[in-house]
């Protein structure tokens, strides 16, 4: 497997875009908090699946406090997202709902810059309000 972060952002990308053409489709005929549920199962029966193939079980006990925490704090916002997400898929066009999901770049820009202390350059910056804008153009209904 690469070690390149950019094949796998790329990868995440492509695979977040399926998401929305087979989530879209999934849930046309059954509640978006139920359609929720049955890909988080799938999610995490996969998961159990490649942990156990590539021998990657860890110790949850041995986690820091820190660690867990954040972790708890990722799943949380993991699982809102997901049922604003499906729910959003419900009700709208994945064309437009995709793009405004993606405005979590955006903000994970600006949080990282207030939070984390993270640079970005100018051009960098000029790249995430095109990211910002082009969204919600493509979000727009004309």
């Amino acid at each position: 497997m690469t070690t390149s972060w950019q094949f796998w952002a790329l990868s995440a990308a492509v695979f977040a875009a399926l998401t929305a053409l087979f989530a879209k489709i999934g849930v046309a005929q059954v509640g978006s908090d139920f359609a929720t549920f049955i890909r988080t199962c799938i999610v995490v029966i996969v998961l159990a699946a490649l942990l156990t193939a590539t021998g990657q079980w860890e110790n949850p006990f041995d986690l820091s406090a820190r660690t867990a925490i954040f972790l708890t704090l990722s799943g949380l916002a993991t699982g809102a997202s997901w049922l604003c997400y499906f729910r959003a898929l419900k009700i709208g066009d994945a064309a437009r709902v995709a793009p405004l999901d993606k405005l979590s770049v955006v903000f994970v820009a600006v949080l990282g810059a207030m939070f984390l202390g993270e640079k970005l350059s100018a051009t960098n910056w000029a790249g995430v309000a095109l990211i910002g804008l082009g969204a919600i153009l493509v979000a727009l209904k004309v």
